[in-house]
């Protein structure tokens, strides 16, 4: 029997944390500000929502719109505050101005994160080469998880690529989970799951209101259904 995808769900605060936990997510990605396609949440926040639930809880590193990791020393500052209010597990992902990884950021963040996993996220979708950008951070402490929609453009222009990427799990810089996420759609699942993938990540899939409105119960329920029914 194949094991369970895994479903990631974007939560906000306490409220969505608690919905999609009912609706049967696996994971959060813990974010504020989806406007700028979601930035570094509080202290205060990463605190409520690890009392809230006992789910599996991806906080994000991400200081401003875009990719570059600005100041090196306050990004450090700012893992270790994350880490300070329960946080053990991430998400991040820099590129410098050429679109290869950042890799002196990355090393800095990851040395506060000291083994605690990590997803690098849909940065790869803006590099230059993703699969340079895989090898050198193969290796990495903590890195597990890929999260990409396999273009910047979203799942229906990536998936060739993501299809591509999935037949080579197992190879050198492509041992990480494949999360796939960016204009995610129920009707890409049968394919994804046909091809290996095990991670599916959303975030206004689970809120059909839009969102102004939390994460619907019911719309997590049904990424639960169609994830299992295979």
């Amino acid at each position: 029997m194949s094991k369970r995808a895994v479903l990631e769900v974007i939560a906000l605060g306490v409220e969505d944390a608690v919905a999609a936990q009912a609706g049967g997510a696996d994971r959060l990605e813990l974010v504020t500000d989806m406007a700028a396609d979601g930035l570094t949440p509080s202290a205060a926040t990463v605190a409520a929502v690890r009392r809230a639930v006992d789910i599996s809880l991806r906080v994000m590193i991400r200081p401003a719109d875009g990719f570059a990791a600005g100041d090196v020393d306050r990004l450090a500052g700012t893992a270790e505050e994350l880490r300070e209010a329960g946080a053990s597990e991430f998400v991040l992902g820099f590129l410098d101005g050429g679109g290869a990884v950042d890799l002196t950021a990355v090393e800095r963040v990851v040395a506060v994160l000291d083994g605690c996993p990590w997803t690098f996220h849909r940065a790869i979708d803006r590099a230059a080469d993703r699969d340079a950008l895989r090898k050198q951070l193969d290796g990495m402490p903590g890195l597990d998880t890929y999260l990409t929609a396999g273009s910047a453009d979203g799942v229906d222009g990536g998936l060739p690529v993501l299809l591509t990427e999935a037949g080579r799990s197992g190879e050198p810089g492509y041992e990480q989970r494949l999360l796939v996420g960016g204009g995610l759609r129920l009707e890409h699942v049968p394919v994804l799951l046909e091809a290996g993938v095990d991670g599916f990540h959303i975030g206004g899939a689970a809120r059909p209101r839009g969102w102004d409105e939390p994460v619907s119960v019911e719309a997590v329920t049904r990424w639960r259904a169609a994830l299992d029914a295979r």
